[in-house]
């Protein structure tokens, strides 16, 4: 018979010591790091849900793999498995590895973009967005209307509006676009993924003119999940086989193999187009190192090789997208309103909803996430008005479309306590959100300021 509890579907096979700290140490290191929890130091978190990226455990058979690892400079055996590996998956013919998914962003970018032109994507994630910005050209987010809801129920949240996406290159003009992205899944807007038949719509509308598609799959592998759950047509079809179908849809990607490669670090380019490939790789060999290794060791190509193969087994998937569904089923018991439904690798806090006291220009999702570490230790991430909030020539900003804390959840890092633990102080600021004031900035850098901006409380 079926069993209701989804177990993890490892064993622990080592531990590391994680450290309780008493409200007065946490609110001396939030003042030390002016409000900004980028700041805290590493051992000041009880439960780190900062960011899934490079944050997970690795498996036993990705150390074994890495201790068989070749440190060639060129030519390095572990390179040609990582290629095989990624062009196994994802059917693209010419495979770059980068250290992690920025490098490849900027790389394909600075290869493709040009000031003064527009890129479409589902929501650009901030990296992708600042080096978008930072070639001249704009970062424009055409998701589905849904998708700027965070209480409304949609299977695919993630998906791109189509009529948009042409009306878009209508607007600007086809030379002013130099390719079409689609994010899998939709980190920005909730974690939400993207159906087959919306990317196969978007390929429709590129190939009408004549325009590359390029994914941003950094968790290929839960959007391929969410396929097999909930599009018709694909219950019966393997993981790996609804991802190599994504892919064919694509002309290339950019991959942070730190989400669903399972590992540390790493990530890579990669694409069909051999003209576009050897220009990256010749921006790789300017910045990031010889095309065999692209900023990574030999062990680190292996860690990501292995590491891509797991991410695809049926059972991890099952229990990774069931325990972040976990974690937003008790936030909502506590009466916290949450992206719906609950993403692959996260669970998003509307801070709007549960501070409406709090206006955008006193960035409410800023001041969930300092309140969840000051009663608990959790760290989290803003992702509101202080990440995607618009500068204005006179000053004023723009606020951002949605005031989230994200809450992302390692890979096959912690156990179900480790969770009820956040549900327990996710209830406790609940509790007393009433006393919860906001933040203004009093020192921000150019670009990307979420990640070293200083804060004061109002």
């Amino acid at each position: 018979m079926p069993f209701r509890t989804i177990i993890e579907p490892f064993r622990i096979h080592s531990t590391q010591a994680i450290q309780h700290t008493t409200p007065e140490q946490r609110e001396a290191a939030l003042v030390r790091a002016g409000y900004n929890l980028f700041g805290l130091h590493g051992d000041e978190v009880l439960i780190d849900l900062l960011t899934d990226s490079g944050t997970g455990t690795m498996s036993s058979r990705q150390w074994a793999a890495m201790m068989d690892a070749d440190e060639s400079y060129a030519g390095s055996r572990s390179f040609y498995r990582f290629q095989d590996v990624i062009s196994g998956i994802t059917g693209l013919k010419e495979v770059i590895p980068t250290h992690q998914g920025r490098a490849a962003e900027r790389i394909l970018f600075s290869v493709l973009v040009k000031p003064g032109q527009v890129v479409p994507n589902n929501t650009h994630f901030d990296t992708t967005r600042a080096n978008i910005e930072y070639c001249g050209a704009e970062a424009r987010d055409i998701v589905i209307p849904e998708g700027r809801v965070p209480a409304a129920k949609h299977p695919f949240k993630g998906n791109t509006d189509v009529a948009a996406l042409e009306a878009t290159i209508k607007e600007v003009g086809r030379e002013r676009v130099p390719l079409v992205m689609v994010t899998v899944t939709n980190n920005s807007g909730g974690g939400q993924p993207v159906s087959i038949a919306n990317v196969r719509a978007v390929r429709a509308v590129c190939d009408r003119y004549g325009i590359p598609l390029y994914l941003d799959a950094c968790r290929f592998a839960e959007n391929a999940y969410f396929i097999k759950l909930r599009e018709p047509g694909y219950a019966d079809k393997t993981p790996r086989a609804i991802a190599r179908e994504l892919f064919a849809l694509a002309d290339g990607c950019t991959m942070s193999a730190k989400k669903d490669g399972l590992a540390n670090i790493g990530g890579f380019l990669a694409m069909n187009d051999p003209d576009v490939a050897r220009q990256c790789r010749n921006l790789l060999i300017l910045t990031e190192g010889f095309p065999t290794y692209g900023g990574l060791a030999g062990y680190d190509l292996e860690a990501v090789a292995t590491g891509l193969e797991e991410a695809l087994d049926e059972d991890y998937l099952k229990y990774r997208l069931r325990s972040t569904a976990y974690l937003a089923e008790k936030a909502e018991q506590a009466g916290v309103p949450v992206v719906q439904p609950p993403g692959g690798h996260a669970v998003y806090l509307d801070a709007r909803a549960l501070l409406p006291r709090v206006p955008p220009a006193h960035y409410p999702a800023q001041a969930l996430a300092v309140e969840l570490y000051r009663v608990g230790g959790v760290r989290g991430v803003e992702i509101g008005s202080v990440m995607f909030g618009r500068r204005q020539a006179d000053g004023r900003e723009t606020p951002a479309p949605l005031e989230l804390v994200r809450l992302a959840v390692p890979r096959r890092t912690y156990t179900q306590s480790h969770i009820d633990y956040v549900a327990e102080v996710i209830a406790e600021v609940a509790r007393r959100k009433d006393r919860v004031t906001g933040y203004r900035i009093v020192e921000q850098a150019p670009w990307l300021r979420h990640f070293t901006a200083r804060f004061e409380p109002i």
